[in-house]
């Protein structure tokens, strides 16, 4: 980036700008490919077990593994093997995995424990009761840190692997 006053021709940052813009956005592609791996693992799982394809569940939320904690924690260790873990990028995709990934296992776990309760007692109003009829809360929102963990695991290795293979390729 040039500062105000500078004249003259390119620097040698303003090509390798240009020249890393014809290149693939690393963390972006790792984030998402662990995404797309974690969502895929819950389909297959379900599958499994349960002998039936669940689509919905490539775009749904909770179950193992976290693919919120896939997708930040790509992101976080792609963007540490790209710039460095002395960087603000890194700093700031560190901070938004640690939150998300907190997140995950307090608040939106307990959101969904406490959607089950109150499914169950709108399950048990008597059928002329204003609220018998109301569509049950979503109970599937949150994690247990084993699935956090795995998501976790998921996302270090997926942006590992993209790291490894970019490297070859250079």
């Amino acid at each position: 980036m040039r500062m105000m006053g500078e004249t003259g021709s390119s620097s040698s940052n303003d090509n390798d700008d240009s020249s890393s813009n014809a290149h693939i956005n690393y963390p972006l592609l790792s984030a998402l490919l662990a995404f797309a791996i974690a969502q895929s693992i819950k389909v297959l799982t379900t599958w499994y077990k349960e002998k039936r394809w669940d689509l919905k569940q490539l775009l749904g939320s909770g179950g193992m593994p976290s693919s919120h904690s896939a997708t930040v924690t790509a992101l976080a260790v792609a963007v540490g093997f790209q710039d460095g873990i002395g960087g603000n990028a890194f700093a700031i995709s560190f901070i938004l995995a640690c939150v998300v990934m907190y997140d995950a296992t307090g608040v939106r776990l307990q959101a969904g424990r406490q959607a089950e309760v109150l499914n169950q007692i709108v399950y048990e109003l008597p059928a002329e009761h204003p609220l018998a009829e109301t569509r049950p809360l979503r109970e599937l929102l949150g994690h247990t840190p084993p699935q956090v963990f795995a998501g976790g695991l998921l996302g270090f290795f997926t942006a590992g692997i993209i790291h490894l293979i970019s490297q070859a390729g250079n």
